[in-house]
């Protein structure tokens, strides 16, 4: 087993100053970020950076007309990190920038002089569960997800503590310079997710990254699913929504309807193919773009159907952790390794799967494949902060 850790960063103060703190300390993965994007930007469409950027600042002004001291954080990260705000927004609005339809076109004309055929595109790849009360042996609610992705952004992976008060303190792993994606806060909320796939229309919502910050910043379930049900994002994204009193739920949301579902006997899993129904959109020619999805969902649930024989909490971490180590279909599956038939650059695997402990605040997540790493215990309790359960 590795001995490997993720980096911590722990933030506080205004917005700006929030992520000046954030520019400086994650400096060099911001920019290895940058590099990596810009390259696997540039080879699957042949664009430049500055023409990434470019599409990204059509969702300048809608993040800032909806929460405005989130564009004070990301000038703070690009001014404390050296680089200009919209390489922030773009590593902010990546997934955004992937599936928007503007962007497509302009993919499809480099294709064109190219004389080559693009690559199918997809957002994060992850499999994500709840396990509630009754449904743990030991009785407690647990969230957390193998989250896949491009193994060249590994060593940009950290995990962030946001200091905001009056609102709650949140805990995250993200991609360096994003300022919202997966975690939990201090009001007792989690928030899982995944990416769905399907291209809507031109109309431009918010980046997924904003959208989860804001859930994350909720004090209470009914204010987290009142943001998921109230924003329009740019795409369609799932998120599994979990609270410490031992509820939880599914959002499938799209640009435009939304689906969702509850636990079966207090155990719930979301992959990245529609669960609910398929968007109208979508319907006519549908087919799940991870398609190993499939194959996850079900394997988890079966896996994590073994915490139910859990006496103690260490005993539910080592079957949630064996659930997730699954390997069938290898190299993808639900602990996805690196395909060493595709090109370097666009090599998937697992490169975080976390598990939380709602009950107690305890926050762990393997640096990497599960399979090939212990879980790492954060320094921080989730229940150091404002609203947090008495």
């Amino acid at each position: 087993m590795s001995a490997a850790t993720i980096p911590t960063v722990e933030i506080s103060g205004p917005p700006a100053e929030r992520g000046r703190q954030y520019g400086e300390a994650a400096r060099d993965r911001i920019g290895k970020a940058l590099a990596y994007y810009e390259e696997a930007f540039g080879e699957s469409s042949g664009l430049t950076w500055d023409q990434v950027t470019a599409r990204a600042e059509r969702w300048l002004e809608p993040v800032r007309a909806y929460a405005p001291e989130l564009v004070e954080e990301m000038d703070g990260i690009a001014a404390g990190a050296g680089v200009g705000l919209l390489d922030v927004l773009a590593l902010n609005a990546r997934g955004e920038i992937i599936y928007d339809q503007t962007f497509a076109r302009m993919r499809a004309r480099a294709d064109a002089a190219a004389d080559v055929t693009g690559d199918r595109e997809v957002t994060d790849g992850c499999t994500s569960f709840a396990v509630l009360g009754e449904a743990s042996g030991d009785g407690h609610v647990y969230c957390g997800q193998n989250w896949d992705w491009r193994a060249g952004v590994a060593d940009t992976v950290l995990m962030l503590r946001i200091v905001q008060p009056p609102h709650p303190t949140v805990i995250m792993q993200v991609e360096a310079g994003q300022i919202g994606r997966q975690g939990a806060n201090s009001a007792g909320i989690a928030l899982n997710a995944n990416g769905l796939g399907g291209r809507f229309d031109d109309a431009v919502g918010l980046p997924q990254t904003v959208i989860r910050r804001r859930v994350l910043d909720s004090q209470s379930i009914s204010d987290a699913v009142d943001v998921l049900c109230r924003t329009r994002g740019h795409i369609a994204s799932n998120a599994l929504l979990t609270c410490r009193e031992g509820f939880a739920l599914d959002l499938e949301t799209t640009p435009g309807a939304h689906g969702w579902m509850y636990p079966t006997r207090g155990l719930l899993v979301h992959g990245n193919h529609y669960q609910t129904t398929v968007p109208v959109q979508l319907a006519a020619r549908y087919r799940p773009e991870s398609s190993d999805s499939l194959i996850r969902v079900p394997r988890a649930e079966a896996g994590l159907s073994l915490v139910r024989e859990a006496g103690a909490p260490d005993e539910s971490r080592k079957l949630i952790r064996q659930a997730m180590s699954d390997h069938l279909g290898h190299p993808e599956g639900l602990c996805t390794h690196p395909d060493p038939r595709q090109p370097e650059v666009k090599w998937w695997t697992t490169l975080l799967s976390s598990c939380v402990d709602l009950t107690t605040g305890d926050y762990h997540v393997t640096p990497g494949t599960p399979c090939d790493h212990e879980y790492q215990h954060l320094p921080w309790n989730l229940y150091d902060g404002p609203h947090a359960p008495n």
